[in-house]
């Protein structure tokens, strides 16, 4: 376990990409994530490929990761900025997009710190984080301790999520960097 400096929340963030080189997507997520103000990047799982979750239409596997930072950002504060950088990277969020489509990048708040929030546009945990392999695998990786706060310890829930297809791929996000 890191130890944070006074101020500072450990955050999980989740990645996740299935447009225009997802590799490269997650990569250069994860470098405008280090440059984040009063943010510390302290551990990226390896890179996992899923099939797409919840959509109607064909598209492509998804390239997944999950970042842990250390953050002295509020969390709607850190979500705006998660946001900006999915705009950076061509993503556009539009009311009528269908539910899962398919995305340049994705980035979800999963968990800030012990905390649970319920406020507009923001919810954390992530609701349905216990639920998705490509969520709990990754973190596995980072954090094996997580608890989902309301929940328990994350790892328990790979149990019920093992017939969801992921994949650790052998190429690391940290080589992209």
């Amino acid at each position: 376990m890191t130890l944070l400096a006074r101020g500072t929340v450990r955050a999980v963030v989740g990645l996740g990409s299935n447009l225009a080189h997802p590799h490269r997507q997650i990569a250069r997520a994860l470098c405008a994530i280090m440059r984040l103000p009063r943010t510390r990047l302290l551990a990226v799982s390896r890179n996992y490929v899923s099939a797409p979750v919840g959509c109607g239409d064909p598209q492509p596997d998804y390239v997944n990761a999950v970042a842990i930072v250390a953050t002295a950002l509020p969390p709607r504060a850190l979500l705006a900025r998660l946001l900006s950088i999915e705009r950076a990277r061509h993503r556009r969020r539009s009311p009528g997009d269908a539910p899962n489509a398919a995305r340049t990048l994705d980035l979800d708040l999963l968990l800030y710190g012990a905390r649970r929030i319920a406020i507009r546009d923001l919810t954390v945990p992530h609701p349905r984080m216990h639920e998705r392999a490509f969520v709990l695998r990754p973190l596995g990786d980072v954090a094996l301790a997580s608890i989902i706060p309301g929940r328990g310890l994350a790892r328990h829930f790979l149990r019920n999520v093992r017939a969801q297809r992921v994949a650790r791929t052998r190429r690391h996000i940290l080589r992209n960097l």
